[in-house]
């Protein structure tokens, strides 16, 4: 889950990381209240979870009271890469001497933990790579001994940073390495981290995303999820415990088994260029429990997005032998049906694995209306794909 500024900003502050005062407004009264609290002069700044914000103009500096007013009037409702601005946070200002950069991140290519930390920030890192690649330093962190002051005096002092802010570096780099192991992120960037002219270090940015697989061991991190911003029928798979994610095509997809589903996603792109170009309009998977009671919540959410045309359920029978989910199949449609749900798209079905010739038999005895069998996986593709495009 990646935070807005202000969010970060919060984690950071928790932790004794040294941020700038401020605080978020939905409001432009909101946010006239805000600067006069700080005093008037005030950085403005559009919250959305995409970068370029400054570019398009969602950063403005305001000297005082009626410039925070302007300029937050100008900023919420903005259009930013697709992302409508609903807040804005507003801090005070510093002055700033020198920028850097700093982050800690999981590295999954290497199976480890990495420190950037560069002399160059305010701008991408990937830029800063790519121009002066010896300004930017790498280190992989042990997951075992983490960052002590120790390690966070090794960065510093090769990553190039000030002898003069060392003191204050390594305080904060420790902070930020207790920020992303006990808030179990994935990612903490700083950028820029500066340097004022009075020779104090600050945390002018916050950039972090949280692991949502950890999410058991925070109950706190819930109230950070941005439920506007969430797709609905995300937020009612989520609300059932299914795995879903929407994608923008024609074919809803059902499997069990993540990699199964990866792959079934694949065909279905493959087979719908025959046909128009029709593509997947969701990840799906059901997991090793296909009872009637997941598979009808399954089929719910999936049959709810109106830009599904047809629905490929794509099962491997393992631990869940065919003939449980054939069964949790037909369960699924007469549960939706007493439920008073209307179900009027196809279904292709494809059993394969332990138990898949009773599985077939099931579908066929039930003689489902809306119940395809087709034996194979690129078979059943096909056959959605081209259904896909007749309901289109």
């Amino acid at each position: 889950m990646d935070l807005y500024e202000y969010q970060g900003r919060a984690l950071f502050a928790r932790h004794g990381v040294p941020v700038l005062d401020g605080g978020v407004a939905e409001t432009v009264d909101e946010a006239v209240g805000l600067a006069e609290r700080l005093n008037g002069r005030v950085v403005v700044k559009a919250q959305v979870k995409v970068g370029g914000r400054g570019k398009a103009g969602g950063v403005k500096l305001a000297d005082d009271v009626d410039e925070a007013r302007e300029h937050a009037g100008n900023i919420l409702g903005m259009d930013i890469k697709g992302h409508t601005v609903k807040k804005v946070m507003l801090t005070v200002t510093a002055d700033i001497d020198s920028e850097y950069y700093f982050s800690f991140l999981l590295d999954r290519a290497n199976r480890t933990f990495l420190c950037i930390a560069s002399t160059e920030g305010g701008v991408e890192i990937e830029q800063v790579a790519e121009e002066t690649p010896d300004k930017v330093l790498k280190l992989p962190i042990d997951a075992l001994t983490g960052v002590d002051e120790a390690k966070a005096g090794e960065i510093v002092d090769r990553a190039g940073f000030p002898a003069d802010l060392r003191d204050q570096l390594v305080d904060m780099i420790v902070k930020l390495w207790e920020t992303f192991v006990s808030e179990d992120a994935t990612l903490v960037e700083v950028n820029p981290l500066v340097r004022t002219p009075e020779g104090r270090a600050l945390a002018l940015d916050a950039k972090v995303t949280l692991d949502e697989n950890a999410a058991f061991r925070h109950p706190d991190h819930a109230e950070l999820e941005d439920a506007a911003a969430v797709d609905p029928l995300e937020q009612r798979a989520k609300a059932a415990d299914l795995n879903y994610v929407k994608l923008d095509g024609e074919v809803g997809i059902i499997g069990n088994g993540a990699g199964l589903v990866m792959s079934t996603l694949d065909v279905v792109a493959y087979a719908g260029e025959r046909y128009g170009d029709v593509k997947p309009a969701n990840f799906l998977d059901i997991g090793g429990g296909a009872s009637a009671a997941v598979m009808a919540a399954g089929l719910e959410v999936v049959l709810s997005d109106p830009a599904v045309k047809s629905v490929f359920v794509n099962v491997f029978g393992g631990i869940t032998a065919c003939d449980e989910v054939a069964n949790g199949i037909v369960g699924a449609l007469g549960m939706l049906a007493e439920r008073g749900e209307k179900v009027e798209k196809p279904l292709v079905v494809r059993l394969d694995g332990n138990n898949a010739e009773l599985g077939r038999s099931i579908l066929d005895e039930a003689a489902h209306p809306l119940v395809i069998r087709v034996d194979t996986m690129d078979g059943a593709a096909d056959r959605a794909a081209e259904l896909a495009a007749k309901g289109a």
